[in-house]
């Protein structure tokens, strides 16, 4: 397991980590970063129909540790055990968080990741019900904005991502935004 403040002090230093397939643990910093600006966030015409029906209930922190399970079941993925039970320490003690979406009682979708000061610094999502992930974006970036959060980190921009808005920045940039949004006092409840 890696301590949760070493965990802490990588993503200070805008580093985080990612296992490999051949058991190695390997420490990244994307030189151009992908975040989703606040001021910016667009909510796609699709994603905002599935809101307007209200089929979802989203909840945060009540299934921590099975949104890390969604997002490590697909054919390829860097969260192993090693992973899992880092985060978990980080959840345990008020760091990681989860926003999930459910359907009729039943986990479809959700997000993690890791709240330090004014950043959410997302490490995954997944969806077993078409727009599950997307209403947990929403809802994520709406609690950011209400709470005084001013950084959105994605890591790398993803084409889904881009639909609401995400954008790639250079590494220095990020640092700087890392920087200035981390020393402030945001707190992130449920």
């Amino acid at each position: 397991m890696i301590p949760p403040q070493i965990l802490l002090n990588a993503y200070r230093q805008g580093v985080f980590p990612m296992a490999h397939p051949n058991g190695e643990l390997a420490w990244y910093s994307p030189d151009p970063r992908g975040v989703l600006p606040l001021e910016e966030f667009h909510i796609p015409h699709g994603t905002r129909r599935a809101l307007n029906k209200r089929k979802f209930e989203v909840r945060v922190d009540t299934a921590f540790e099975e949104v890390m399970n969604g997002c490590a079941s697909r054919p390829e993925t860097w969260i192993d055990g090693r992973i899992k039970r880092s985060y978990a320490a980080l959840h345990n003690i008020g760091y990681a968080h989860s926003v999930e979406t459910w359907l009729e009682g039943r986990l479809v979708g959700g997000l993690y990741g890791v709240s330090l000061g004014g950043v959410f610094f997302g490490e995954s999502m997944f969806h077993r019900v078409t727009d599950a992930s997307k209403v947990a974006l929403v809802w994520l970036v709406e609690h950011m904005l209400e709470n005084g959060f001013g950084l959105l980190d994605l890591q790398w921009v993803t084409p889904h991502l881009r639909t609401f808005g995400a954008r790639e920045i250079p590494r220095a940039l990020y640092l700087k935004l890392l920087e200035k949004h981390a020393e402030r006092e945001c707190v992130f409840s449920n």
